[in-house]
């Protein structure tokens, strides 16, 4: 009886730890949604726009998370599988943006692509930072941390994006990172689609 004890409370105390590192998160990527999405329309990057979206797919993603929490094995796969669907919805967004692009070229403000992609960089290393203790938890806070990972390489892509368009003089750049950041997108969703999946089977 005492181990039963032992491990609920053990259980309880994990899905609180849980709940607070999604809660600080979640405001993060919110805060930081609205700030680089204005900037992505004032400086017309593609990247940016697409580093914007990103945050708000976490945004509702460490959301849902929240809800998950103290579900069942079950009810976190089917959330994860919602979350990949974001993810995907996401990178058919940039990838109409960018199209727009190839039909109207512009040349995006260097100066706002390298400023905010610097200043998102440092949020989502932070959100990594308190995520990282949870990475194994569960399907549920495994599909977060691999949000969270890409923000990453999002961020220093959008940064080196900047870099080439102020060297080159030309919105090529910005496309270029753009459409890599939306296959890294996609290959993402895939594998939080795939995963959540194979918990639904593994519960059933």
């Amino acid at each position: 009886m005492s181990g039963c004890c032992d491990d609920s409370c053990s259980l309880d105390r994990l899905r609180e730890r849980q709940r607070g590192t999604l809660q600080i998160v979640l405001g993060i990527n919110a805060a930081m949604f609205l700030v680089i999405v204005a900037a992505a329309f004032y400086g017309k990057s593609s990247a940016l726009l697409s580093d914007s979206l990103d945050n708000l797919g976490d945004a509702l993603t460490y959301g849902l998370s929240l809800h998950a929490v103290s579900r069942e094995r079950v009810v976190k796969a089917k959330v994860a599988l919602f979350k990949g669907g974001l993810i995907f919805l996401a990178a058919c967004t940039v990838a109409v943006q960018i199209a727009f692009k190839l039909i109207a070229p512009t040349v995006p403000l260097f100066e706002v692509m390298g400023s905010f992609s610097l200043l998102g960089l440092a949020a989502n290393s932070l959100c990594l930072f308190f995520l990282w203790r949870h990475r194994r938890d569960d399907v549920n806070m495994s599909s977060v941390w691999e949000c969270s990972r890409n923000d990453i390489a999002s961020n220093l892509s959008v940064f080196v994006a900047a870099g080439a368009v102020w060297f080159t003089g030309s919105g090529w750049p910005d496309i270029v990172v753009a459409s890599c950041l939306v296959l890294l997108l996609m290959r993402s969703a895939l594998g939080v689609m795939a995963a959540a999946k194979a918990g639904m089977r593994a519960a059933s």
